[in-house]
């Protein structure tokens, strides 16, 4: 599959069964539709995503993984709330003719740089949320909220937002950020090859993008959980 490297492949695959084995069918489902929309999205964007490896894979759908064999539907809905929520803000934020501002300060960055949002990413953000929330409620409904569709399709959209959102700051604060010396050029990656070693200009080396999706997967499934279990 050309979405994914071998070992991305292997993770989604592991990540797939959790799903099912904890929710069955419907969560399985849930987790398709996002790949599937994320993948298509960043496809038309121009590929700007590359193939996911195993890394990304499980920072995406790690903590969904997890819930769905605790058997919470809310945790999980809200953990797929949040990754749709961040790629789609991502895809479609790639098509805003207007700069992006840094989330913290407003100050304009540069197309792709982490905690920079627009107004289109953030509409995309909040519809990734929403076609998350209405599918599972498609999928499941009573496993949300057995009272009521609506605060149900409410908590899962949050939950979502309260993701991308979480992403954003933690873009824009902790999230590693280097610097070539020489040359100026910014990057999210200590790795990456240059006129001279980079240097940690702002955040914290442990946390890179993997980390903060996987941070942000945290949020939407903690809202969704503690959402479901206070409004029972």
């Amino acid at each position: 599959m050309s979405w994914l490297t071998r070992d991305g492949l292997a993770a989604s695959l592991a990540v797939g069964v959790a799903v099912t084995w904890g929710l069955g069918w419907p969560g399985l489902a849930l987790l398709a539709g996002f790949f599937l929309s994320g993948s298509l999205l960043t496809q038309w964007a121009g590929g700007t995503g590359g193939r996911r490896n195993a890394r990304q894979v499980l920072a995406n759908g790690g903590v969904a993984a997890a819930a769905a064999l605790a058997g919470s539907w809310p945790a999980a809905a809200g953990a797929i709330a949040a990754a749709a929520a961040d790629t789609w803000a991502t895809e479609i934020g790639s098509f805003s003719p207007v700069p992006p501002r840094l989330v913290t300060t407003w100050e304009p960055v540069t197309r792709g740089a982490s905690g920079g949002i627009t107004a289109l990413g953030t509409a995309g953000g909040v519809a990734g949320a929403v076609a998350i929330a209405a599918l599972a409620l498609v999928l499941d409904p009573r496993r949300i909220l057995k009272d009521s569709v609506t605060a149900a399709m409410v908590l899962v959209t949050l939950a979502g937002i309260a993701g991308t959102l979480a992403d954003s700051l933690l873009g824009a604060t902790l999230q590693g950020l280097y610097e070539c010396p020489e040359c100026g050029a910014r990057s999210e990656r200590r790795d990456t090859m240059c006129h001279a070693p980079v240097r940690l200009i702002r955040g914290r080396r442990w946390l890179d993008n993997d980390g903060v999706n996987l941070t942000a997967t945290l949020v939407g499934a903690a809202v969704g959980a503690l959402g479901a279990r206070f409004s029972s």
